[in-house]
């Protein structure tokens, strides 16, 4: 039987890691740099992030949220106050220890001098932040102070992979400070839950959320929540975080405030952020073997207008760009493809890119009154003829439905890949299973951290999250009256 041809080769089936980086060349989403480990993003790629972000930005000012920003240059001596902290990131930290070029004999240019002190490259903001909330939180009344930036951080990434892992990436990084535990953990849960109907409702993807197992939670954390994407090898994916800190970063940074009765008192504090890893996600999530998919809800253009100009250019040219403006009155982003490409060509690269629908029109078509309409999640090939009346009027909702079709098929895959285990037998079955895609096992979970290591060393999975639903007896601890928590490997 003859192979079925795609655009994107190797397969996902065929060699899923190089299948991710051929989507994102095809697509034109973003290169290397000349910095090792750092990324380029490309105009598509960053428009489907600006999506993102100014919906993001909305659900978060719902929540009270106002947006700063802080400086990119941490003291060494700001970062050591708190020393768990510290450790967690020391081995990605990038320093800066010298300050100004200058030419030697040679004529080449060489640090000036050294820092008085190293300065480090913004990894994370906990503690820089700290420092301002330490200063402008005197009262109970200044409480809940509710702070985000959108920043860029450095972490110093070994093994880069473009939107997984990167040297540099782009963030939102939340920090918030409370007068009591149970605000504090109300506002990281609530965080949680905006990441979650965020991934569900704009990147149509069924994000697990639950609790980080204590091998797993953040450094210095009391407690740490996740949304986890399973991806279409069935590796787990996290794709944000939000921490509940209790005192522990207050305590470091001197944030104090005089409670209601008039003693001073230690805030309490949360973190929270996601990065342009999302865009990862999405894609491999929903994309195929023929190149990009994108939700329609952050497609920087939802369908594109390809005009086929052989004959009757004039004429062809005129309607489609009388069509175009119905369509962006109604609300939908439109591009009106009049590049000098064949119209093969042009289809191909649209689907390459991922837009949601596609229109093509010429002589015929509007002969006809019948135009060419294709929805990017359905087969190749599958073209639908519609009047131009109904394409305008009906158009918003194909999207709409798209949307949901494209969440429901991720949904449906994810829980048929996520199978159960309650006992070390049934566990280690499946996680020895080597097949295409692979099993995430929901299993019973109320181990220690000695459990934990067995999980990673004798079956090289990680405990992804803690689910807030009963399992029953821990195989691995025999406790019984354990929450089930979900086992992969992982990005």
């Amino acid at each position: 039987m003859k192979a079925k041809q795609t655009a994107i080769t190797p397969t996902r089936e065929e060699n899923y890691p190089e299948w991710y980086q051929e989507v994102i060349k095809a697509a034109d989403l973003a290169e290397n740099s000349l910095v090792r480990g750092c990324m380029v993003i490309k105009p598509w790629g960053y428009a489907i992030w600006e999506k993102m972000v100014a919906d993001l930005d909305r659900r978060f000012k719902k929540e009270g949220v106002e947006n700063a920003y802080f400086p990119l240059f941490i003291p060494l001596e700001l970062l050591q106050k708190e020393a768990k902290h510290v450790e967690g990131f020391a081995t990605e930290c990038a320093v800066v220890t010298h300050h100004r070029l200058e030419k030697n004999a040679e004529g080449k240019l060489v640090p000036a001098g050294p820092l008085e002190e190293p300065l480090i490259v913004r990894p994370t903001s906990e503690m820089i932040i700290g420092e301002s909330f330490a200063k402008w939180i005197v009262s109970y009344r200044d409480l809940p102070m509710k702070i985000n930036q959108w920043a860029n951080v450095v972490r110093w990434e070994m093994r880069p992979r473009i939107f997984l892992r990167t040297a540099e990436f782009l963030w939102q990084e939340g920090h918030t400070a409370h007068e009591s535990a149970e605000e504090g953990l109300e506002m990281a849960k609530t965080m949680l839950a905006v990441y979650r109907d965020f991934g569900k409702e704009m990147l149509a993807i069924p994000f697990y959320a639950g609790e980080k197992s204590e091998g797993e939670r953040f450094p210095g954390a009391h407690t740490t929540f996740t949304v986890e994407g399973i991806m279409q090898d069935g590796k787990a994916l996290q794709a944000g975080t939000s921490h509940f800190m209790h005192q522990n970063f207050a305590k470091a940074s001197h944030i104090q405030f005089n409670n209601r009765s008039g003693q001073l008192e230690h805030a309490y504090t949360t973190s929270w952020g996601v990065t342009t890893r999302l865009i990862g996600a999405m894609i491999m999530t929903h994309s195929d073997d023929n190149g990009l998919v994108i939700p329609p809800k952050v497609a920087p253009k939802q369908v594109v207008i390809i005009p086929f100009l052989m004959k009757e250019q004039e004429e062809v040219i005129a309607y489609s760009k009388a069509l175009a403006e119905e369509l962006e009155a109604k609300g939908v982003r439109v591009h009106l493809d009049l590049s000098d490409k064949r119209s093969g060509e042009k289809v191909w690269h649209w689907i390459k890119k991922g837009v949601p629908a596609r229109i093509e029109v010429g002589a015929k078509e509007i002969a006809e009154g019948s135009l060419a309409l294709s929805m990017r999640h359905e087969e190749k090939g599958c073209v639908k003829k519609i009047s131009r009346e109904e394409l305008v009027e009906t158009l918003p909702s194909l999207l709409d439905q798209m949307q949901e079709e494209l969440y429901q098929k991720a949904l449906d895959l994810r829980n048929k890949r996520t199978k159960t285990a309650h006992t070390i037998e049934e566990f280690a079955a499946l996680a020895k299973e080597e097949t295409f895609p692979l099993s995430v096992i929901k299993a019973p979970w109320k181990g220690s951290l000695q459990d934990e290591e067995r999980v990673k060393k004798e079956f090289n999975l990680s405990i992804r999250c803690i689910l807030n639903e009963k399992g029953g007896l821990c195989p691995f601890s025999n406790q019984g009256d354990a929450p089930y928590a979900l086992f992969a490997k992982s990005y």
